[in-house]
């Protein structure tokens, strides 16, 4: 979809207004001070215009945003109808969504407002709501965070992602060639697409990123983009490795979900929360591991308000300044969601030892650097199938390390060493995220319990 010149303008003015406000702000103060008035003005227009957060909030000040009620998505879910200031209502849009999935065509809308359904891959899918002045201002901002050099140069934009948007599209004209690529397609389309193409600026997910440096180091690509971004996954460090060897260059991540556009890599690759566009509160899990999950607040979205919405992501907090100066959170990684964390039982069989993600992917890491891909999945409190890929002569003797460093990790956290059972990895991309780290059981422990 090319934009009409008046669409153009208007995502150039959002393009240089991400710019210029990039540079505005020396210290958090300053940045909180800003901050602060925008979701105040935010809060009065959506309690107009929304029912359901005007019955939420009732009578509370806005000045006292910070300790208004949380919401979720499953919240969000079930007072779609009501919470949202277009009177879209969620069977309609659900159905507009699953038959876009089902025909691969996602251009149809909601008159001016775009429709889109979240991946769901924990059992609960998520509708997103944009107008058309939000997508133009998504799509300024965007560019402006993401784009290598400035907007004026000429752009190839190779695109992939599970399902398509008018949200995406909407970077697309002019200069900028913007094309999507469905991560359903074979990969024998996508190669052929990309050598005409000749992308400036690749954007995909890292389980599919890394399928293409496989590609270019058997010589089927001789791609050499600008600028490498990885998107919609976790990204995991043996991967990082594999794709910045093969491209020669540095890979930088962009935070995007059906909530918002939250953060991207600054020149150094650290990750920034985009504090001109959302607030975000942290609520630690492990403030001395600097784990927290954030709780978002986006004061440019109207037709779908995100207030005090909390996520089911885990984010570790940089624990030093970044070099590039900004005053905007820096994030050392995205480990994945809440429903991740996996759960052994105490060693003194008293209550619940919490295992974040990273550290098992280090226990991975330090057990063989023959190990080129991996996979965790934690099926019980004491049983873990774990995924290797490793050369044929080397297998056996990497499963025992595995086993090993999985056993020290056991021994220093105090919880007790699951079954672990031992299989080739066969992961492919497609409609699944992959997901390195995974339980995949519910479970709840009593926070008590927890240790």
């Amino acid at each position: 979809m090319s934009m009409m010149p008046l669409e153009r303008v208007a995502v150039l003015y959002r393009y240089w207004l991400t710019r210029r406000r990039s540079r505005k702000w020396t210290d958090r103060e300053s940045l909180e001070r800003w901050q602060d008035k925008r979701v105040r003005s935010h809060l009065k227009r959506v309690r107009r215009e929304s029912p359901f957060y005007r019955e939420l909030w009732g009578d509370r000040d806005d000045a006292s945003w910070r300790e208004l009620p949380v919401i979720d998505k499953a919240a969000m879910m079930e007072h779609f109808d009501t919470l949202n200031t277009v009177g879209v209502k969620r069977e309609k849009a659900f159905a507009t969504a699953l038959e876009a999935e089902r025909t691969r065509d996602f251009t149809p809308t909601i008159g001016k407002v775009t429709i889109g359904l979240s991946s769901g891959t924990t059992g609960s899918r998520g509708l997103f709501l944009v107008s058309r002045e939000e997508r133009l201002a998504w799509a300024g901002a965007v560019l402006a965070k993401v784009l290598p050099g400035s907007i004026a140069d000429e752009h190839r934009i190779a695109f992939f992602l599970r399902a398509d948007s008018n949200l995406y599209e909407t970077v697309g004209g002019g200069r900028l060639q913007f094309k999507f690529y469905d991560l359903l397609d074979p990969l024998a389309l996508h190669l052929a697409r990309l050598r005409k193409m000749k992308p400036t600026l690749l954007v995909a997910p890292p389980s599919m990123l890394r399928v293409l440096a496989e590609a270019q180091r058997s010589g089927k690509l001789r791609l050499n983009p600008a600028k490498i971004v990885s998107v919609a996954e976790a990204l995991d460090p043996l991967d990082r490795a594999y794709i910045e060897e093969t491209f020669g260059q540095r890979l930088h991540q962009v935070y995007q979900c059906t909530e918002g556009f939250l953060g991207s890599t600054c020149a150094h690759g650290t990750i920034h929360i985009n504090e001109d566009i959302v607030c975000v509160q942290k609520e630690y899990i492990d403030r001395d591991l600097r784990k927290f999950v954030p709780i978002v607040t986006d004061f440019s979205r109207r037709t779908q308000p995100i207030v005090r919405y909390r996520l089911n992501d885990v984010l570790t907090e940089r624990e030093t300044p970044c070099p590039c100066g900004s005053p905007f959170l820096a994030i050392e990684s995205i480990e994945g969601r809440c429903d991740d964390l996996f759960y052994f039982p105490a060693t003194d069989g008293d209550g619940w030892v919490r295992v974040f993600p990273d550290f098992i992917t280090r226990a991975i890491l330090a057990a063989s650097a023959d190990i080129t891909a991996y996979r965790v999945v934690q099926h019980a409190p004491d049983r873990l199938c774990v995924y290797l890929d490793v050369p044929e002569p080397y297998r056996p003797k990497a499963r025992d390390w595995v086993k090993a460093e999985l056993a020290r990790l056991c021994e220093r956290l105090g919880c007790r060493m699951p079954d672990v059972e031992f299989k080739d990895e066969t992961f492919m991309t497609g409609n699944r995220k992959l997901r390195r780290v995974e339980r995949r059981f519910a479970f709840e422990p009593d926070p008590e319990l927890v240790r």
